[in-house]
């Protein structure tokens, strides 16, 4: 059973539906609801990776939602604490293995923190019914099912969902995440790549077709399975390239960009791995489209992020850091005219593991339960 207090004749309404949360958002619509009492019930699958571990650790701070299964087809039976001592004392579970629909069964929302394929293989009428689902993979990103079977190289195993999901980039798709009972979370690379050209490409103000995206990230972003290319090794005092010209993010933020811009967008997308645990900074260069001043670029940017708590324009002649956003929710943008060559140079910051993933995927939740958007990610970045 689960109880709302009705504000309108101050009485405790109750709902035998796990779907209240929608039942909430019409009643708030129709100024009778206030206070939700219950807290939703979440599971995890993917728990034991960096961005399941994530969501495990904002998720703890989150005063709306209780964790009810942490999956992991790694450590089945083992206890959290054992696998993460960070959550000792903090945690008291045992790792679960990723039966969906068991778990469906049982949670409010479930996020699937999991490889390529493996929601998409999962998915049903029946889970949805029962539950909503929050994928941080990339199965339900991308509208053209060919497309996504080229770059990800394998079958989609449902691509009737495809239509449904809705795309989770929150500053973006806000309305249509409110009402979904599927969100495709955006991938790390593209967050930043999108929402550091987007309001430019809906206002016309950069030529698409010269659009050039530069791109670092910490080493996390690869996950936390054991590969060569990762060992310290192989990383410390170094830098590199990979995935030139096929990183499997680039048809992500073309489609995307594309919906803002109204035309096909094609772009070279170049990732780098460097040295350090968290952190993206995506550098993106592209010419105008005609003459504008400083003050005429601020302005779009703050006519479509001046009340976007989570994006944060920099003052002029300051430039993100990864840094400054590390263990947070917010994305930092600035931007630089080079009048000597007619571009304009806009960079980017987030924080991978955040608002690249996990903490993106909760600002989704709250969206679609109708929370306070910005609950359990008021997290102030972690500097030095």
């Amino acid at each position: 059973m689960y109880n709302v207090y009705n504000y309108a004749n101050k009485k405790v309404l109750s709902f035998e539906k796990k779907w209240v949360y929608t039942n909430v958002q019409q009643f708030t619509e129709n100024g009778k609801v206030g206070k939700v009492i219950e807290v939703i019930k979440a599971g995890i699958i993917g728990a034991t990776g960096y961005a399941g571990a994530e969501l495990v650790r904002i998720l703890m701070g989150h005063k709306e939602v209780e964790i009810k299964w942490f999956g992991s087809r790694s450590y089945i039976d083992q206890k959290y604490e054992s696998i993460y001592q960070n959550m000792f004392q903090i945690v008291d579970a045992v790792c679960m293995d990723d039966n969906m629909e068991e778990l469906a069964e049982q949670v409010d929302v479930i996020f699937t923190a999991t490889p390529q394929g493996f929601c998409a293989s999962m998915m049903s009428e029946e889970i949805l019914k029962k539950t909503k689902v929050i994928d941080l993979s990339a199965d339900f990103r991308m509208k053209d099912v060919a497309v996504y079977e080229k770059w990800y190289g394998m079958e989609h195993k449902s691509p009737q969902f495809i239509k449904e999901a809705v795309y989770g980039l929150c500053e973006v798709n806000r309305e249509d995440i409110c009402g979904a009972r599927l969100v495709a979370n955006p991938g790390c690379y593209t967050t930043c790549s999108i929402l550091t050209a987007y309001p430019l490409a809906k206002e016309g103000l950069i030529d698409m077709s010269t659009l050039i995206i530069d791109a670092k990230s910490g080493t996390s972003g690869a996950g936390r399975s054991a590969k060569t290319a990762n060992l310290y090794c192989e990383v410390n005092e170094n830098m590199k390239a990979y995935g030139v010209a096929t990183h499997r993010h680039t048809p992500e933020i073309e489609e995307q960009l594309g919906y803002a811009a109204g035309e096909k967008v094609v772009l070279n997308f170049t990732p780098h791995l460097v040295p350090m645990n968290r952190g993206i900074l995506a550098t993106e260069y592209a010419k105008l489209t005609r003459e504008v001043s400083y003050e005429e670029v601020k302005a779009v940017y703050e006519k479509y992020y001046g009340n976007e708590y989570f994006i944060r324009v920099l003052n002029e002649g300051i430039y993100p850091e990864t840094k400054w956003v590390e263990g947070s929710n917010f994305v930092d943008i600035g931007f630089k005219i080079d009048t000597r060559t007619n571009r304009i140079i806009m960079m980017g910051a987030i924080d991978n593991l955040v608002k690249g993933a996990a903490g993106q995927a909760v600002q989704n939740m709250n969206l679609m339960f109708g929370f306070e958007e910005k609950e359990g990610l008021k997290l102030v970045p972690m500097f030095p």
